[in-house]
């Protein structure tokens, strides 16, 4: 049989595109149901069809004509032939019309391939007699966990995966597989599986590969797809309903291909990318849509219908400012936006080809820690997973509205479940496994494993189970027992692992720190059992390992499940640096080779223990170690060798070579493959090659003739990936049943070798029995540092030490020489202190040379500069660093951990770590005044103020305040005149008051009236609060009104938003910070307690020694220990540090130095025993004690004699001392009693104390938990409020601003009313004046006046006046006309009535005999009425307009309101959708059992999701509601009763009252009218007083006399006491003439007795002295002086003494002021 496209050709592909415009539809309205037409097209054709048999109709040129026209790129011609020409048919291009015509065909959907004709099969030399089945694949025990998508589920119980060349379905119960063969033989590329599961795809691998489709679970090939992509497939993909398929290519074209894969035909085709493309998908909402993504790349394509056609178009996502990333995962969402994730661990959402936002954790930490590589939609959750091992579920509603806040681009969310597989899991790909009820994931762990995974995140969620465990990465060797169906195999992977290859079993594994690069079973010579093996590490360690079944042991110590087989460790020692390459065991089985990428081989001695020998080095990297035989052979590319070794002679030269190869051959098509591994067979039938593509050739061997020529025949088939599956060994069982291969694909092979003779059919490896007392062997210790030293190293490591220790040794000689002459040179300087100061010796004497120690300190100076400079970076760098940590890790924190213990007890208790607060605690409350206040509660406001306000005004009364002055007056006697003022003003304001006490009764009486007639109810009035209390009731009546309520409105004061959620969560942060804060002030005090305890017991301890110190050995109670302060009870001191703290820090480090070299020595040393590297027979520890002693002995010859001193006889005491002493040791004794319980009870005290506190702290952290899940839910539900906050402010903006409009509008309709009511006031006003104008002129007539019409008349006369400028501007001519018609005055009515005397009499003349005053008089007041008349006019029009404005405002207020009731509906709404998104929210609330009453048979059901959660409170609250509505019921039909039987009570009494009310009327008209003659008004009687204003002028009077009295009284005193100066100065003035006279007399004395003087003396003196001139001269000026004060006094006396005279100032002389 025929595949359906072996007859294609290149001219068939030529024709085939000429004919694709023939082929296409006419017409496409849309691109999608173009393409569904195309799916159809070929559908619904009818024709013939093909089964099975027939010759497939495909290989002519009329099976690929492409249905859509002008599909982007035409089919690609084959590079190479694969069928041969003869299958081939040529087939001529048929004729337009013949193409019209032509019946399309179909395929039929019962057709199906042959299997065996499409596998691939094994190449056999031709005319050989190698059977083909030589090799037959029994098992894979590997599994290539690094493939992308090598996981795929068929059902429940069958998984799907690539290994190699085969494709492997696994039964997960039976653990049973089946194998299908590749047909090109190059490997397998992906695979794929249909939605419905009926399907599964092959990609495959080679030049122009196929897809073949297989139908489950009959696993016949049902569609091959051909000339998807020249080499290889990367990723193909179904659409959700699995009509079409997508395929992208590998290196070098990446070609996107759309199949319509039942017809075997491509739809579209396109080059994807020009780097690596790791996936392609379809929208699931949107078969038109795909993505791929790839290296550095994401990209996202359309099927669009162009003009020529259908295309895909593909648009490239930019990156923008986030670095360009390989994208692993990614998901399509519903509404076209795309979830990738990235190499750092955040997902990016994608939209219109740029990325919207990128998603993070909080605080910045990523989504993952490393790429994300798969995403995924379930049950409307997005699920993660990621290279760091962990599931993470996320909200989808979250990511699908997430939108940047900032200009990062982050957005920072929190998963709502995740899970953490295990560690060291890399998890690659995952795919939902189909059981009902259940939510069980299968996963592809990269790191070698396959995980089932219960993602249902319930109490009941069951551990990630692992299935199955792989190696992960190159399998690097091998190892097959010489006894049983046992194999080791180890890689990089750092384990090692054991199977029973006959019975298809794993059995153990073992890890390590490194991975392993060797393998060797240990031969029988050595262990008889067959159970070691030597493994060797990438680190240079070979590690002997033992077998054993755990079955044979005698004893099990906590084992509850028995494996078939285990690993023990049984020896391990390091000879080489590099990773071990080889191991090799000689024939006798006496010495171990180990070869090393070092270029060394080390050698063992082989005994109990492996000894080292020594070790040899290589010109190169040791690749492979043999030991030799007769001869041997080589391999290297495309050539077989065959060498002789030199004979094993004693007398043979063994330097003689013999390199040269005696025979070789050349091996068929290996030049670019070369061999890598080869094996023989046991009985040297078959050689095994491994290849480099993964290919196994085994050639038959002659045991004739050895030589290579007559290798000819061989057997050769592909089983291990053809890029990356190098075969790295090769290996057959011990009875050449079996052949194992591994290869650098994870893959581990196990064929049966074909032989005549029948197998066993149950076969089973047997486990080697423990050695007697294995499980008391101690385990050797491990060399897990991959930088511990090698054997050489470490002997290298021994010497180096020795020579250190030597010169240490030295160095410590000459320091104890230098130390005992330094004990000499003290013990000199003490002598010479001791000498008298005369003879002591200076000590600069003692020094031999001063320039010594100068030279020695300079250059210590010197040391510590230059080392002080050296480390200044050093410091500088630290210091910063140490800076950058207190800033990082110690400055947030407000207090630290601190854990105080009991001192008895166990007991201890630890103080909270806490930061400083966070930005919500600190957050304003600005929430509360944005609330828009209700109109609700706007008009409560306004009604409790209006009704303050009118109380405030009409219950205050104006109280006159009294003046300082009149304060100051109380407490003077007051005068007559005062009194008399008083009197006349308390008489008139008696009379006054009396007046206004009527009056405002009057007023009072008016005013309840009023208000009761206002009070009045309309026969339809309800009472308010009763009117409240239905609309309650009707609101709440029925059941509890929930949250989750579908028709549940919030209430305003319970409307909540992001802010006060912030608030709400800061309010919660500073409570659980402040209960915090003062817990750990209360431990703080606690530590402080302990302290001050341990310093009081310290004390009392001294205390009791000292007393202790004088009482018998026998008395003594046992010292209580003094308790300690641990290092955690003070962590302030961790960071208290000086120069010691930091010396011993560097003691402490430099002895765990010194530790860890020993324990090296240790571990090589045991094994460097049989070394022919012998070290001395000395013993370490005997010359460190020989030297100890030495030191010792030398040390001693410098000691110092101690002097005894003498001892004196002691006398027996008295018996007045035993006394005092008998006293003294019972004081004693009851002290040291009194200390220890003192001690014990401040330990006890203290005890009692911490567990208290520690009581109240367990409390505490009960609530904290609370309160964090509490916080948990505040931040869940404030992440969610500001996703609603937008939206949210835009409705209550447009609220508040109509509410504003609509008040601003009130508002001005109010004023309008008010404007009215003044208007209208001003009208009554004018209008009384009107009226009074009259009653004035009608009085000032009289009675009986002739003229008084003609006057009237001429009051009343209408003229036209002209009207003032400032009227004329404003007014309106013809609205005067208008109004001065209608706004006449009811009196201006008469004038009307008169008809025509107005145009008879003249009102400019007075009529003779009439009053000229009374005619100007009405002149005047005619001009005032005029004016009165054109003010009322102006009022009217004035009210007329603010009616108007008022009807325009109240139309723009209802259509106000009517807005405003839609924006709060519109935000009511909005509110219930916020409200029942917060009721999604998952609370935490902690119940007890006894708190759960809602159960089912006595049982709590398993379903609680049906359960309201409510407290007991507000339960019992409804509970005795119900009651309290029962109670209530009643009353209020008691009171309807009542209060009918009191409204018929009170209709009576109206009737009543009213007819009492009519008899008291006509009683006080009748007795009106016997008193005063009529009925006359008694309120003007009443209010009749006093005439006020001649009161006030009277009393005005008297007090302007009294106030003149007053100050004709002030200015007689200030005449008297200006005369009583006046008289003063006189007197002043007198005295001093009478001195002026003395003093005048007593001048002539002196001048007489001068001059008797002078005349005796001579006449030389004889003229009149200048002095005296002067003298006399100035005496004569003082006296006018003061004569003219005197005169100017006296004119001063003389105005005082006139009224209201003006005084002067007294005028001062030059003179007098000098």
């Amino acid at each position: 049989m025929k595949e359906p496209d072996d007859q294609d050709t290149d001219e068939g592909k030529s024709e085939r595109s000429k004919s694709d415009g023939r082929q296409s539809h006419s017409s496409r309205s849309a691109s999608k149901s173009a393409v569904k037409e195309d799916y159809k097209s070929v559908e619904d054709t009818t024709g013939e069809t093909f089964t099975e048999g027939e010759e497939s109709y495909l290989g002519d040129n009329e099976s690929y004509v492409e249905h859509l026209e002008g599909s982007s790129s035409s089919f690609q011609d084959d590079y190479v032939e694969r069928i041969g020409k003869s299958q081939y048919m040529e087939t001529p291009v048929p004729d337009a019309e013949e193409a019209e015509e032509e019946v399309k065909k179909k395929i039929s959907d019962s057709f199906f391939y042959d299997y065996t004709e499409l596998a691939s099969m094994p190449f056999v030399t031709p005319d050989s007699n190698i059977p083909l089945d030589l090799l037959t694949l029994v098992h894979s025990f590997g599994y290539d966990c690094r493939k992308r998508a090598n996981l795929q589920l068929l059902d429940s119980n069958m998984v799907l995966y690539v290994a190699g060349n085969q494709l492997i379905l696994l039964n997960l119960k039976t653990k049973e597989q089946t194998y299908l063969r590749s047909s090109s033989g190059r490997g397998i590329g992906v695979i794929g599986v249909h939605p419905q599961k009926t399907y599964f795809t092959v990609a495959e691998k080679g030049v122009f590969p196929k897809i073949i489709i297989y139908e489950y679970p009959s696993l016949r090939p049902y569609r091959i797809l051909q000339d998807g992509t020249d080499l290889a497939y990367a990723y193909v993909n179904f659409n959700c309903d699995g009509t079409l398929l997508a395929s992208v290519g590998g290196n070098p074209d990446h070609t996107l291909t759309i199949w319509n894969w039942k017809e075997e035909q491509p739809l579209l085709r396109t080059k994807a990318f020009s780097q690596e493309v790791f996936k392609v998908t379809f929208n699931p909402e949107d078969d038109e849509q795909l993505t791929t993504s790839g290296s550095g790349h994401i990209k996202f394509w359309e099927m669009a219908l162009t003009f020529t056609g259908l295309k895909l178009q593909g648009s490239l996502g930019r990156f923008g400012k986030t670095a360009t990333n390989d994208i692993e995962g990614y998901m399509e969402l519903p509404d076209g936006k795309v979830l990738s994730g990235s190499e750092w661990g955040n997902m990016l959402l994608w939209e219109g080809g740029h990325i919207k936002v990128e998603l993070s954790r909080a605080a910045g930490k990523p989504c993952h820690q490393g790429p994300i590589n798969q995403i995924m939609l379930d049950e409307g959750e997005v699920i993660t997973i990621g290279s760091d091992g962990c599931v993470r579920i996320w909200d989808f509603e979250t990511i699908d509205t997430a939108d940047t806040i900032d200009e990062t681009g982050l957005l920072e969310i929190e998963p709502i479940n995740e899970l953490q597989v295990d560690k060291n899991v890399r998890l690659f790909s995952m795919i939902k496994m189909n059981e009902i009820g259940n939510n069980f994931w299968l996963s592809q762990d990269s790191n070698g494993a396959i995980w089932k995974l219960d993602l249902s995140f319930s109490n009941i969620t069951q551990d990630p189970e692992c299935l199955f465990s792989f190696h992960s990465g190159a399998i690097e060797a091998l190892a097959v027992s010489p006894l049983t169906y046992l194999m080791a195999t180890t890689g990089l992977d750092c384990s090692v692992r054991l199977y029973d290859f006959a019975s298809k079993t794993p059995l153990v594994q073992m890890k390590f720190k490194q991975g392993g690069t060797a393998l060797s079973w240990v031969p029988r010579l050595v262990s008889y059992g067959g159970a070691q093996i030597t493994a060797g590490f990438e680190d240079g360690v070979v590690r002997i390992l033992e077998i054993y079944d755990p079955k044979g042991l005698t004893i099990f110590v906590g084992r509850k499940r028995v494996s078939d087989a285990d690993i023990r460790l049984k020896q391990v020692f390091k000879p080489h640096t590099s990773p071990v390459t080889a191991l090799a065991y000689d024939r006798d089985g006496e010495v171990l080779a180990t070869g090393s990428k070092d270029q060394t081989v080390f050698f063992f001695e082989v005994e109990r223990d492996y000894k080292p020998i020594g070790y040899i080095t290589t010109p190169g990297p040791v690749c492979q170690l043999t030991w030799s035989t007769a001869s041997h052979g080589g391999y290297d590319s495309g050539f077989l060798y065959h060498c002789e070794f030199p004979p094993y002679d004693k007398s043979s030269d063994i330097t003689e070579k013999k390199d040269e190869p005696f025979d070789f051959r050349l091996l068929e098509d290996t030049e670019d493959n070369p061999i890598t591994t080869i094996t023989f067979s046991i009985n040297q039938e078959m050689m095994f090659c491994g290849m480099q593509n993964g290919a196994i050739r085994v050639y038959i061997l002659n045991k004739n003739d050895p030589s290579l020529t007559t290798m000819e025949d061989y057997w050769h088939f592909s089983m291990h990936d053809n890029n990356y599956g190098c075969i790295k060994a090769i290996s057959t069982s011990f009875d050449d049943r079996f052949l194992v291969t591994t290869g650098a694909d994870s893959n581990i092979f196990v064929f049966n070798i074909f032989s005549e003779f029948e197998l066993k059919k149950v076969m089973k490896a047997k486990v080697p029995s423990p050695r007697f007392g294995i499980e008391t062997e101690p385990i050797p210790e491990d060399i897990e540092d991959p930088k511990a030293y090698s054997i050489e190293n470490a002997r290298r490591k021994r010497e180096h030490d020795k020579l250190m220790k030597e010169g240490e040794e030295i160095k410590a000689e000459k320091r104890e020489r230098i130390e005992a002459l330094r004990n000499q040179l003290q013990k000199l300087l003490q002598m010479n202190e001791e000498l008298p100061k005369h003879m002591q010796f200076k000590r600069t004497d003692f020094d031999l040379d001063s320039k010594i120690r100068a030279e020695i300190d300079r250059k210590t100076a010197n040391k510590i500069q230059r080392v002080e400079k050296e480390l200044a970076w050093e410091k500088e760098k630290h210091q910063l660093g140490l800076m950058k940590l207190q800033n990082r890790f110690r400055d947030s924190l407000e207090s630290d951990t601190i854990v105080v213990h009991a001192i008895q007890s166990d007991h201890k208790i630890s103080s909270y770590r806490l930061v400083k607060p966070s930005k919500y605690s600190k957050s304003k409350r600005p929430s509360q005044s944005e609330r828009r206040v209700s109109k609700f509660e706007r008009f409560e406001k306004e009604g409790t103020g209006r009704k303050d306000s009118q109380r405030d005004t009409g219950g205050s009364i104006s109280v006159p305040e009294e003046s300082i002055i009149e304060k100051g007056k109380k407490f003077r006697p007051k005068t007559l005149s005062e009194i008399m003022v008083e009197n006349q003003i308390e008489k008139t304001r008696k009379l006054i008051l009396k007046a206004e006490r009527a009056q405002l009764k009057i007023q009072q009486r008016k005013k309840e009236w009023e208000d009761m007639y206002k009070s009045k109810p309309d026969d339809d009035y309800e009472d308010p609060k009763d009117v409240q209390a239905i609309k309650e009731a009707q609101l709440y009546m029925g059941d509890f009104n929930l949250k989750t309520a579908p028709d549940y409105k919030i209430p305003e004061h319970m409307r909540i938003n992001a802010a006060k959620k912030k608030e709400e969560l800061g309010y919660l942060d500073s409570m659980a910070y402040a209960k915090k804060m003062h817990m750990n002030k209360c431990i703080v005090s606690l530590r402080d307690l302990k302290v001050a305890v341990i310093e009081e017991i310290q004390c009392l301890v001294q205390e009791l020694k000292n007393i202790q110190s004088t009482l018998h050995v026998s008395k003594h109670i046992p010292i209580p220990q003094i308790p300690q302060i641990y290092p955690e009870e003070v962590p302030e001191k961790r960071f208290q540090y000086d120069e010691e703290t930091l010396l011993a820090f560097k003691r402490q480090q430099m002895k765990n130095q010194a530790e860890t070299a020993p324990q090296v020595e240790q571990a090589v040393s045991a094994g460097s025993a049989g070394s022919f590297f012998r070290l001395s027979s000395g013993k370490d520890g005997d010359l460190t004690a020989r030297d100890s002693l030495s030191r010792s002995s030398k040390a001693s010859v410098f000691n110092l004699d101690i002097p005894k001193f003498m001892e004196f006889e002691r006398t027996d005491p008295t018996e007045v001392e035993l006394e005092i002493m008998k006293r003294d040791e019972i004081k004693h004794l009851y002290m040291q009693q009194y200390l220890i319980n003192r001690i014990k009870e401040l330990i006890v005290t203290f005890d009692a104390e911490l567990r208290l506190l520690r009581h109240q702290k367990l409390k505490l952290d009960t609530q904290m938990k609370l309160s964090d899940l509490h916080h948990v839910t505040l931040f869940q539900e404030m992440l969610l409020l500001k996703n609603f906050e937008k939206q949210e402010n835009i409705l209550q903006e447009r609220v508040n601003s109509l509410d504003k409009e609509e008040q601003d509008m009130q508002w001005k309709i109010n004023e309008n009313l008010k404007e009215m009511e003044e208007k209208k006031n001003e009208v009554a006003k004018v209008q009384d004046q009107e009226k009074a104008l009259y009653a004035g002129f009608q009085a000032a007539l009289g009675e009986n006046n002739k003229f008084a019409n003609f006057l009237m008349k001429v009051l009343k006369k209408r003229i036209k006046r002209v009207k003032k400028k400032e009227v004329e501007g404003d007014a309106d001519e013809d609205e005067e006309s208008d109004e001065s018609s209608e706004e006449e005055s009811s009196l201006e009515s008469d004038e009307d009535e008169s008809g025509s005397e107005d145009e008879v009499f003249d009102d400019s003349i007075c009529p003779t005999n009439c009053d000229m005053g009374l005619f100007e008089l009405a002149l005047q007041l005619r001009e005032k009425r005029l004016d009165i008349e054109e003010a009322l006019v102006e009022e009217k029009k004035m009210i007329d307009n603010l009616r108007k404005e008022y009807d325009t405002l109240s139309k723009k207020v209802n259509i106000v309101a009517t807005n405003l009731n839609m924006a709060e509906e519109a935000l009511e709404a909005y509110q219930r959708e916020k409200q029942q998104r917060l009721n999604e929210l998952l609370v935490v609330i902690p119940l007890k059992l006894h708190q759960i009453e809602y159960v089912v048979f006595g049982e709590i059901p398993s379903d609680l999701s049906g359960t309201l959660v409510f407290s007991n409170h507000s339960l019992g609250q409804l509970q005795k509601r119900i009651v309290q509505l029962h109670e209530e019921n009643s009353q209020q039909q008691k009171l309807n009763k009542e209060c009918r039987e009191r409204r018929k009570q009170l209709t009576r009494e109206k009737r009543e009252m009213a007819r009492t009310i009519q008899k008291m009327q006509e009683t006080v008209s009748q007795l009106m009218v016997s008193k005063f003659g009529r009925v006359i008004n008694l309120e003007a009687l009443q209010t009749l007083s006093v005439n006020t204003t001649l009161e006030e002028l009277k009393i005005k009077k008297l007090r302007k006399e009294l106030s003149n009295a007053k100050e004709m009284k002030m200015w007689e005193e200030k005449i008297a006491q200006v005369r009583r100066e006046l008289m003063m100065k006189t007197k002043e003035h007198t005295k001093k003439l009478h001195q002026m006279n003395d003093l005048c007399i007593e001048k002539k004395k002196l001048d007489s007795q001068l001059n008797i003087l002078q005349n005796q003396q001579g006449n030389a003196f004889q003229g009149p002295r200048k002095a005296d001139t002067v003298a006399r001269e100035k005496v004569t000026e003082l006296i006018h002086v003061q004569a003219e004060r005197i005169l100017a006094l006296k004119e001063e006396v003389a105005l005082l003494r006139k009224k209201g005279g003006l005084v002067l100032p007294p005028i001062h002389s030059t003179q007098e002021n000098e």
